[in-house]
Protein backbone atom coordinates (compact mmCIF):
# COMPACT_ATOMS: atom_id res chain seq x y z
CA UNK A 1 0.00 0.00 0.00
CA UNK A 2 2.80 2.39 0.90
CA UNK A 3 4.52 1.66 -2.41
CA UNK A 4 1.34 2.43 -4.35
CA UNK A 5 0.84 5.72 -2.48
CA UNK A 6 4.44 6.68 -3.12
CA UNK A 7 4.02 6.06 -6.83
CA UNK A 8 0.84 8.14 -6.95
CA UNK A 9 2.55 10.98 -5.05
CA UNK A 10 5.51 10.88 -7.43
CA UNK A 11 3.17 11.03 -10.43
CA UNK A 12 1.25 13.96 -8.97
CA UNK A 13 4.44 15.91 -8.35
CA UNK A 14 5.60 15.23 -11.91
CA UNK A 15 2.31 16.37 -13.39
CA UNK A 16 2.34 19.63 -11.42
CA UNK A 17 5.83 20.56 -12.49
CA UNK A 18 8.27 18.29 -10.71
CA UNK A 19 9.81 17.41 -14.08
CA UNK A 20 12.17 19.74 -15.99
CA UNK A 21 10.54 21.11 -19.15
CA UNK A 22 11.77 23.27 -22.03
CA UNK A 23 10.98 26.92 -21.42
CA UNK A 24 8.64 28.85 -23.68
CA UNK A 25 10.33 31.47 -25.80
CA UNK A 26 11.83 32.21 -29.16
CA UNK A 27 15.14 31.95 -30.98
CA UNK A 28 16.11 33.80 -34.11
CA UNK A 29 18.44 33.43 -37.09
CA UNK A 30 18.83 36.67 -38.98
CA UNK A 31 21.00 38.55 -41.48
CA UNK A 32 19.46 41.86 -42.57
CA UNK A 33 20.30 43.63 -45.83
CA UNK A 34 19.26 46.93 -44.21
CA UNK A 35 21.61 46.41 -41.25
CA UNK A 36 24.42 45.49 -43.61
CA UNK A 37 24.09 48.32 -46.15
CA UNK A 38 22.77 51.04 -43.83
CA UNK A 39 24.27 50.26 -40.39
CA UNK A 40 23.80 53.80 -39.08
CA UNK A 41 20.22 54.20 -40.27
CA UNK A 42 17.49 54.62 -37.66
CA UNK A 43 14.65 54.32 -40.17
CA UNK A 44 13.82 52.59 -43.45
CA UNK A 45 16.39 53.67 -46.07
CA UNK A 46 15.41 55.53 -49.23
CA UNK A 47 16.38 53.75 -52.41
CA UNK A 48 18.85 55.53 -54.69
CA UNK A 49 16.90 57.50 -57.36
CA UNK A 50 19.84 57.98 -59.73
CA UNK A 51 20.82 56.42 -63.02
CA UNK A 52 22.36 52.95 -63.21
CA UNK A 53 24.90 52.31 -65.94
CA UNK A 54 25.08 48.69 -67.08
CA UNK A 55 27.69 47.34 -69.49
CA UNK A 56 26.42 43.95 -70.68
CA UNK A 57 27.34 41.23 -70.45
CA UNK A 58 27.37 42.11 -66.74
CA UNK A 59 29.28 40.18 -64.10
CA UNK A 60 27.09 39.16 -61.16
CA UNK A 61 28.22 38.34 -57.65
CA UNK A 62 26.06 36.13 -55.41
CA UNK A 63 26.40 36.21 -51.64
CA UNK A 64 24.61 35.91 -48.32
CA UNK A 65 24.35 39.01 -46.18
CA UNK A 66 26.82 38.58 -43.29
CA UNK A 67 25.26 38.08 -39.88
CA UNK A 68 26.51 39.55 -36.64
CA UNK A 69 29.38 37.52 -35.19
CA UNK A 70 27.28 36.36 -32.22
CA UNK A 71 24.11 35.70 -34.21
CA UNK A 72 22.71 32.28 -35.04
CA UNK A 73 23.07 31.54 -38.74
CA UNK A 74 21.65 29.15 -41.30
CA UNK A 75 23.70 26.03 -42.09
CA UNK A 76 26.40 26.69 -44.70
CA UNK A 77 25.32 23.69 -46.78
CA UNK A 78 21.82 25.18 -47.13
CA UNK A 79 23.27 28.56 -48.05
CA UNK A 80 25.32 27.02 -50.85
CA UNK A 81 22.28 25.16 -52.22
CA UNK A 82 20.36 28.42 -52.49
CA UNK A 83 23.27 30.28 -54.09
CA UNK A 84 23.63 27.53 -56.69
CA UNK A 85 19.91 27.76 -57.52
CA UNK A 86 20.21 31.54 -57.71
CA UNK A 87 23.19 31.19 -60.02
CA UNK A 88 21.19 28.91 -62.33
CA UNK A 89 18.38 31.50 -62.53
CA UNK A 90 20.78 34.24 -63.65
CA UNK A 91 22.74 31.98 -66.01
CA UNK A 92 19.81 31.73 -68.42
CA UNK A 93 19.83 35.46 -69.12
CA UNK A 94 21.61 36.76 -72.25
CA UNK A 95 22.69 40.01 -70.56
CA UNK A 96 24.62 38.12 -67.85
CA UNK A 97 28.26 37.19 -68.35
CA UNK A 98 30.24 35.70 -65.45
CA UNK A 99 28.64 34.59 -62.19
CA UNK A 100 30.65 34.46 -58.96
CA UNK A 101 29.55 32.90 -55.67
CA UNK A 102 31.26 35.02 -53.01
CA UNK A 103 32.05 33.44 -49.62
CA UNK A 104 30.48 35.27 -46.68
CA UNK A 105 33.83 35.76 -44.97
CA UNK A 106 34.72 38.42 -47.54
CA UNK A 107 31.81 40.53 -46.28
CA UNK A 108 31.74 42.13 -42.85
CA UNK A 109 28.72 42.80 -40.68
CA UNK A 110 27.56 46.42 -41.07
CA UNK A 111 30.14 46.96 -43.81
CA UNK A 112 27.82 49.07 -45.96
CA UNK A 113 28.24 49.89 -49.63
CA UNK A 114 31.94 50.57 -49.02
CA UNK A 115 32.48 46.91 -48.14
CA UNK A 116 30.33 45.87 -51.11
CA UNK A 117 32.50 47.95 -53.43
CA UNK A 118 35.67 46.40 -52.01
CA UNK A 119 34.28 42.93 -52.68
CA UNK A 120 33.17 43.90 -56.18
CA UNK A 121 36.70 45.01 -57.05
CA UNK A 122 38.21 41.88 -55.55
CA UNK A 123 35.91 39.55 -57.52
CA UNK A 124 35.47 41.86 -60.53
CA UNK A 125 31.66 41.99 -60.47
CA UNK A 126 29.28 44.81 -61.50
CA UNK A 127 26.08 43.67 -59.78
CA UNK A 128 25.50 41.96 -56.44
CA UNK A 129 22.61 39.65 -55.60
CA UNK A 130 22.44 39.65 -51.79
CA UNK A 131 20.46 37.04 -49.87
CA UNK A 132 19.05 38.11 -46.50
CA UNK A 133 17.04 35.95 -44.13
CA UNK A 134 15.05 36.06 -40.94
CA UNK A 135 13.87 32.89 -39.21
CA UNK A 136 12.07 33.03 -35.88
CA UNK A 137 11.41 29.87 -33.87
CA UNK A 138 8.66 30.18 -31.26
CA UNK A 139 8.29 27.39 -28.71
CA UNK A 140 5.68 26.80 -26.03
CA UNK A 141 5.23 24.05 -23.47
CA UNK A 142 1.76 22.59 -23.78
CA UNK A 143 -0.35 19.53 -23.11
CA UNK A 144 1.64 17.26 -25.43
CA UNK A 145 2.59 15.22 -22.38
CA UNK A 146 1.98 11.75 -21.04
CA UNK A 147 2.51 9.83 -17.85
CA UNK A 148 5.25 7.24 -18.26
CA UNK A 149 5.49 4.34 -15.80
CA UNK A 150 8.75 2.59 -15.07
CA UNK A 151 9.73 -0.20 -12.74
CA UNK A 152 10.80 2.33 -10.12
CA UNK A 153 8.03 4.87 -10.49
CA UNK A 154 6.33 7.25 -12.88
CA UNK A 155 7.25 10.52 -14.55
CA UNK A 156 5.79 12.88 -17.09
CA UNK A 157 7.32 13.21 -20.55
CA UNK A 158 6.62 16.79 -21.51
CA UNK A 159 5.95 18.00 -25.03
CA UNK A 160 6.42 21.26 -26.87
CA UNK A 161 4.84 22.86 -29.87
CA UNK A 162 6.87 24.93 -32.26
CA UNK A 163 6.04 27.62 -34.79
CA UNK A 164 8.81 28.52 -37.23
CA UNK A 165 8.46 31.52 -39.53
CA UNK A 166 11.04 32.06 -42.28
CA UNK A 167 11.58 35.04 -44.57
CA UNK A 168 14.12 35.10 -47.40
CA UNK A 169 14.86 37.94 -49.78
CA UNK A 170 17.24 38.41 -52.71
CA UNK A 171 18.09 42.05 -53.40
CA UNK A 172 19.97 42.85 -56.62
CA UNK A 173 22.06 46.03 -56.62
CA UNK A 174 24.07 47.90 -59.22
CA UNK A 175 27.19 48.51 -57.15
CA UNK A 176 28.47 51.70 -58.81
CA UNK A 177 25.19 53.61 -58.52
CA UNK A 178 24.00 51.80 -55.36
CA UNK A 179 20.68 51.35 -57.10
CA UNK A 180 18.31 48.52 -56.24
CA UNK A 181 17.47 46.89 -59.58
CA UNK A 182 14.95 44.34 -58.28
CA UNK A 183 14.28 41.90 -55.47
CA UNK A 184 12.39 38.66 -54.81
CA UNK A 185 10.99 37.33 -51.49
CA UNK A 186 10.10 33.87 -50.18
CA UNK A 187 8.33 32.93 -46.97
CA UNK A 188 7.17 29.85 -45.08
CA UNK A 189 5.61 28.80 -41.79
CA UNK A 190 6.06 25.42 -40.12
CA UNK A 191 4.00 24.24 -37.15
CA UNK A 192 4.60 21.06 -35.25
CA UNK A 193 5.06 19.36 -31.95
CA UNK A 194 7.10 16.68 -30.24
CA UNK A 195 7.64 15.09 -26.89
CA UNK A 196 10.39 16.59 -24.78
CA UNK A 197 12.93 13.84 -25.49
CA UNK A 198 12.95 14.40 -29.26
CA UNK A 199 11.98 18.08 -29.30
CA UNK A 200 15.39 19.51 -30.21
CA UNK A 201 15.89 17.12 -33.13
CA UNK A 202 12.37 17.71 -34.48
CA UNK A 203 12.73 21.47 -34.10
CA UNK A 204 16.06 21.52 -35.98
CA UNK A 205 14.54 19.47 -38.80
CA UNK A 206 11.58 21.85 -38.93
CA UNK A 207 13.91 24.85 -39.16
CA UNK A 208 15.61 23.33 -42.20
CA UNK A 209 12.25 22.41 -43.69
CA UNK A 210 11.00 25.97 -43.19
CA UNK A 211 14.07 27.36 -44.89
CA UNK A 212 13.75 24.95 -47.83
CA UNK A 213 10.07 25.79 -48.30
CA UNK A 214 10.90 29.50 -48.35
CA UNK A 215 13.57 28.79 -50.99
CA UNK A 216 11.05 26.84 -53.08
CA UNK A 217 8.77 29.87 -53.01
CA UNK A 218 11.58 32.35 -53.64
CA UNK A 219 13.18 30.80 -56.74
CA UNK A 220 10.09 31.02 -59.03
CA UNK A 221 9.63 34.63 -57.93
CA UNK A 222 13.30 35.33 -58.66
CA UNK A 223 12.92 33.83 -62.14
CA UNK A 224 9.93 36.09 -62.75
CA UNK A 225 11.73 39.22 -61.50
CA UNK A 226 14.81 38.47 -63.60
CA UNK A 227 12.64 38.11 -66.71
CA UNK A 228 10.68 41.29 -65.91
CA UNK A 229 13.96 43.13 -65.50
CA UNK A 230 15.11 41.94 -68.92
CA UNK A 231 11.88 43.27 -70.44
CA UNK A 232 12.15 46.53 -68.46
CA UNK A 233 15.56 47.20 -69.94
CA UNK A 234 13.82 48.01 -73.22
CA UNK A 235 12.34 51.22 -71.86
CA UNK A 236 13.78 51.89 -68.41
CA UNK A 237 14.53 55.60 -68.03
CA UNK A 238 16.72 55.04 -64.98
CA UNK A 239 19.06 52.48 -66.57
CA UNK A 240 21.57 53.31 -69.28
CA UNK A 241 23.14 50.56 -71.37
CA UNK A 242 26.67 50.69 -72.77
CA UNK A 243 27.39 47.22 -74.21
CA UNK A 244 30.97 46.04 -74.11
CA UNK A 245 32.86 45.68 -77.41
CA UNK A 246 31.61 42.71 -79.40
CA UNK A 247 28.33 42.51 -77.54
CA UNK A 248 25.11 43.23 -79.42
CA UNK A 249 22.52 45.43 -77.75
CA UNK A 250 19.83 43.24 -79.28
CA UNK A 251 20.96 40.40 -77.05
CA UNK A 252 19.76 42.42 -74.07
CA UNK A 253 16.65 43.82 -75.65
CA UNK A 254 15.23 40.78 -77.39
Amino acid sequence: MKIALSLLLFAALAITGGCATPRSGETKQSASIVDYLYPASSSAPKMEPGMALLRPPVRVGLAFVPADAKARTLPEAEKMKLLERTKAAFARQPYVGALEIIPTQYLKSGGGFENLQQVSRLFNVDIMAMVSYDQVHFSDSNSLSFLYWTIIGAYVVNGNEFDIKTMLDISVFDIASRKLLFHAPGTSQINGGSNWASYSEKARSAQIEGYQKAVDQLIPKLNTEIELFRVRLKEAADIKLEPQPGYKVGEVRR
